[in-house]
């Protein structure tokens, strides 16, 4: 994701974001972003898993239906 950026580019981010929200604000940002990210892996896991245990739940089920 961040691949092309570099050290530097990542510095200028860092200096734009602390003169636009002010050192105060800064740490609260960054644990809402991590809060969200970590919210949407979670959730995104737990689609996947759904998708992986939906074709073996069939396979219980279709058994009992055709009986």
């Amino acid at each position: 994701m961040f691949h092309n950026i570099g050290i530097s580019g990542l510095l200028i981010i860092l200096v734009i974001a602390l003169i636009v929200f002010g050192p105060a604000k800064l740490p609260q940002l960054g644990k809402a972003f991590g809060e969200t990210l970590r919210e949407f892996r979670n959730s995104t896991r737990g689609i996947a898993d759904d998708d992986k245990a939906e074709p073996i739940e069939l396979l219980k089920e279709e058994p009992q239906k055709l009986s």
